[in-house]
């Protein structure tokens, strides 16, 4: 077996090896010393990672300056804070000249750059990609500024809601069978994520004291199979209108002037009857296929038609349960399927595309939606 030889690693030249002096009685003209060395050593340096070095070995955790601290012990009381202010301001001093010496370096380098024959600065700087404003934020705009325009309120309401203005304030006990046409993500704590945005009816009428017009827009939440015209997130707007006097003709007016606003034309709808327990009677309004012309596609199931906009006069029960009195006060309301009308304003086949994620997607959009 051959001998080894080892040797120690030299710091750099005039870098003073950690350690080397008797830090408990060194004076202040010691510690001075070090940091003048420091200094110059700092300013010498030709590289960033020479430079780097200096630091370590002077001001790092384990460098020449910052070891002399665990010496404190070793002194008497009235001589520590006396040696501990010169060691932090030994250090402070060479901090600062390494932060200057690398200030310098980096223009200096920068210099360099803009000198080298290779620079041309009459060449176009790397221009940021614009971004697209996302269609649902679009059209969300955009209803936003034409139910203003018709005096409506618009309001924000919590995703997370209780059973009982989800459901019970609905007219939508328990018991009732129409909680088995929405499938509901439940908490632990008992809440769920809001099935409609319909969740909001009771709590408008309790904040606002009639008459009042308001809309409130918003992610709604569906425990069910995804296909080309359902997804487990989507998107509504909820509306109503309270007042001593209402019809369904307001009704119906108010909705051919939203989609009239919304497509920039007339578009054949029609009206049926529809059950849902909050509002009575009540009626789906459903919207001729703009994707596919009325002639079936995978969107509207081949009908040529696709559900819009449920909506009705607002039930006796749900206006008690705003603190309405339903022989004074009438209401309609509306839960329109704002994923739906996206689809159908830009003629998406498939709304998953929607919450994708897909930026190339995203990218085919622009405006603000108010045009």
């Amino acid at each position: 077996m051959s001998d080894t030889t080892r040797t120690t690693p030299q710091p750099p030249q005039g870098v003073a090896p950690a350690g080397d002096a008797p830090a408990g009685d060194a004076p202040a003209s010691a510690l001075a010393a070090l940091a003048d060395a420091a200094c110059a050593a700092a300013e010498g340096a030709q590289t960033e990672e020479a430079l780097a070095e200096v630091e370590r070995t002077y001001v790092g955790k384990k460098g020449s300056i910052r070891q002399r601290m665990s010496s404190l012990g070793q002194l008497p009381p009235e001589a520590r804070p006396a040696f501990g202010k010169a060691v932090n301001e030994a250090a402070q001093r060479v901090e600062g000249a390494v932060a200057l010496r690398r200030e310098a370096l980096t223009a200096a380098a920068r210099a360099a750059a803009l000198s080298a024959p290779t620079f041309d600065p009459t060449l176009p700087g790397a221009a940021p990609a614009p971004g697209a404003v996302h269609p649902l934020t679009l059209i969300d705009w955009r209803l936003d500024e034409i139910f203003r325009s018709m005096g409506f309120y618009v309001l924000d309401y919590p995703e997370v809601d209780t059973d009982y203005f989800n459901f019970e304030g609905l007219n939508i006990p328990a018991d009732h069978p129409a909680r088995d046409m929405q499938d509901t993500f439940w908490l632990t704590n008992g809440n769920l994520l809001r099935t409609h945005t319909s969740a909001g009816q009771v709590r408008a009428m309790r904040q606002f004291k009639p008459p009042f017009k308001a809309i409130f827009p918003g992610r709604v939440f569906r425990y069910e199979s995804t296909d080309a015209s359902h997804d487990h997130t989507f998107h509504q707007v909820e509306g109503l209108f309270v007042s001593r006097h209402v019809s369904v003709a307001h009704l119906i007016a108010s909705m051919k002037t939203l989609l009239s606003e919304v497509f920039g034309r007339e578009v054949t709808v029609r009206l049926r009857p529809g059950y849902f327990p909050f509002v009575e009677p009540g009626f789906e309004l459903d919207i001729s296929c703009l994707v596919c012309g009325g002639s079936g596609c995978s969107v509207c199931k081949r009908s040529g038609w696709v559900e819009l906009l449920p909506c009705g006069l607002i039930h006796p029960n749900v206006l008690r349960a705003g603190g309405l009195d339903p022989a004074e006060w009438q209401g309609w309301a509306f839960g329109l399927g704002l994923s739906r009308l996206v689809m159908m304003r830009y003629q998406i086949e498939d709304i998953r595309h929607l919450l994708g994620g897909d930026v190339r997607f995203w990218a085919q959009f622009n405006g603000s939606g108010l045009e």
